[in-house]
């Protein structure tokens, strides 16, 4: 059996690490980027460079009269599917290049399995166009627009698309090597690209729901009673970052895990930790 690198930060216990897992190594987050991507939404809307009511086709050169909205792209309410129409291998995301995203918009009113606004279905496609629609407002690459808007002023640095190769922690294999990532570069980038070490994720779920520094929430959280919660999932790697109303709050990054499990994981330590 593969080892499962752990690592559990919390509101309620010190730092814990296990099988090789570490606080200050890069570790793909997944879908958690999509909440940095959704407060980048709303911070320009704030700053009145954009609104979230913004049809898809005002910033990207996307099929005329979708109805697709950049509010329901953060919602997943756009009524597209959850992968783009050429993710498929061992590394699904490799084909969904720049060109593909561009054959996407010029088919998207056709590529949408329902209209717009009738129901919630999470989609990676959609944030991937969402990711599109914000760099092309700013006119800056998708992970300048983040550090602008989200990370300098929340003061999260070790957040990156690429980050040094050295300081990767990437899953052990069954004899001794390391499993080969997915490839989330280039317009998937803003669905579930984002490497981040684990107290980078900590410092960003803390300073985005618990202190609130950049306003109400993102709407791409979901929320279930009194707990604000992401996940995301790759490969090899899975995490859950979640938060209640009363301050408490866990990270659980593991590589190799069960996705499933790194959800129980987290939701255990947020109850353990309503019980002391």
């Amino acid at each position: 059996m593969r080892r499962i690198p752990t690592c559990v930060l919390s509101a309620s216990e010190p730092p814990s690490v296990s099988n090789g897992h570490a606080v200050d190594r890069f570790v793909q987050i997944g879908s958690l980027t999509k909440v940095l991507t959704g407060t980048a939404l709303m911070r320009l809307a704030a700053a009145g460079a954009l609104t979230l009511d913004d049809p898809v086709e005002r910033w990207l050169p996307a099929a005329p009269g979708t109805g697709i909205t950049l509010r329901q792209l953060a919602e997943h309410t756009s009524g597209l599917p959850r992968l783009p129409p050429q993710a498929a291998g061992r590394d699904p995301y490799t084909p969904f290049d720049d060109r593909a995203l561009r054959d996407v918009l010029n088919r998207l009113d056709s590529i949408a399995v329902r209209p717009a606004g009738q129901e919630e279905e999470y989609s990676n496609l959609g944030y991937a166009v969402l990711g599109a629609a914000l760099a092309a407002a700013t006119g800056t690459s998708y992970e300048e627009l983040v550090t602008e808007h989200v990370l300098r002023p929340l003061d999260v640095a070790e957040v990156s698309a690429d980050p040094d190769p050295a300081r990767r922690l990437l899953a052990p294999g069954l004899f001794g090597g390391t499993r080969r990532p997915w490839t989330m570069a280039g317009p998937i980038l803003p669905a579930g690209g984002l490497w981040a070490t684990p107290r980078a994720a900590a410092d960003l779920l803390v300073r985005l729901l618990v202190e609130r520094r950049l306003g109400d929430p993102a709407p791409t959280w979901q929320t279930a009673g009194p707990l604000r919660w992401h996940n995301g999932a790759t490969r090899d790697a899975s995490v859950f970052a979640g938060a209640t109303n009363d301050g408490r709050w866990v990270v659980v990054h593991r590589l190799n895990g069960d996705p499933d499990d790194t959800d129980r994981v987290g939701i255990g330590v947020l109850k353990e930790s309503r019980q002391r």
